[in-house]
């Protein structure tokens, strides 16, 4: 059962021949209460579809902004209980914008997955991705998500191979994340050239829509893969901008979506 909320979402950008907006925020940074009104912000600023972060003490694939924002996250006293309650709030005002969580098994598994899944479908996700689950690994929880109607997300990289691509689409569901670096997160720039190439071989090999992520940082590398992608997700960037004014935490929120806002400038 996949989820309606993204699938819409998809079919919406279609049908405008648009490049859709992923944005990424960490839950919790640089606290609740400003990282709320980043969330309740994004889509009038141009997402499409908002991932929200859950913090961890070791993200492994993330570079040192989101690393940084984890750990001021879970300063603040973040956690996945936390999380679902962002989203929840954001659901009493927006009901069409899919959110997706992104982060790493040991929170979850902690919680519990089965009680994950319901916690995550009654607070109003849509997705989730799980970066440290192989899909030989993943139908433990995987399984308990899409019983609820929530996509399990997978990743494919710049090194997957035919073979290896069968088996990450196999039951993946909503759309696919595409790594456009090898590394981890916001220490490169993306090659916008070999990612458009790699980008057109792989969506004439699967039918799930395809989004593309890491590297990516402003509104020109945005335009540029209109047309190769079906999303952009835009991540290190975003939370950049959160870090920069900590100093001056009056000006995080709106300093934060305004660069949204630009990021969207980028989309045709």
């Amino acid at each position: 059962m996949s989820n309606p909320r993204i699938a819409a979402r998809f079919a919406a950008l279609k049908a405008a021949n648009r490049l859709g907006l992923v944005t990424f925020i960490t839950a919790g940074d640089p606290n609740y209460e400003t990282c709320q009104e980043i969330l309740l912000g994004l889509p009038a600023m141009g997402a499409d579809i908002i991932e929200l972060g859950m913090p961890f003490s070791d993200p492994m694939a993330d570079g040192p902004a989101i690393q940084a924002a984890s750990l001021r996250a879970l300063s603040s006293g973040m956690n996945v209980a936390r999380t679902l309650e962002l989203v929840a709030e954001l659901r009493t005002q927006n009901k069409t914008t899919p959110v997706v969580l992104m982060g790493y098994y040991n929170p979850i598994y902690r919680y519990g997955v089965q009680p994950f899944a319901r916690d995550a479908a009654a607070a109003g996700v849509d997705g989730v991705i799980v970066v440290d689950l192989p899909p030989e690994e993943d139908a433990e929880c995987r399984e308990p998500l899409a019983s609820v109607a929530i996509d399990f997300i997978r990743l494919v990289t710049p090194t997957t191979t035919p073979q290896r691509l069968q088996t990450i689409a196999a039951h993946a569901s909503g759309f696919l994340y595409y790594v456009t670096l090898t590394g981890v997160t916001g220490t490169q720039d993306m090659a916008v050239d070999d990612t458009r190439e790699a980008l057109q071989r792989l969506r004439s090999q699967v039918k799930l829509p395809v989004a593309a992520g890491f590297g990516i940082k402003s509104a020109q590398q945005i335009a540029a893969l209109q047309g190769a992608a079906d999303a952009v997700v835009v991540g290190s960037a975003i939370v950049r901008e959160i870090e920069k004014t900590l100093n001056t935490p009056k000006e995080t929120a709106n300093a934060t979506l305004q660069f949204v806002k630009h990021l969207a400038g980028g989309l045709v």
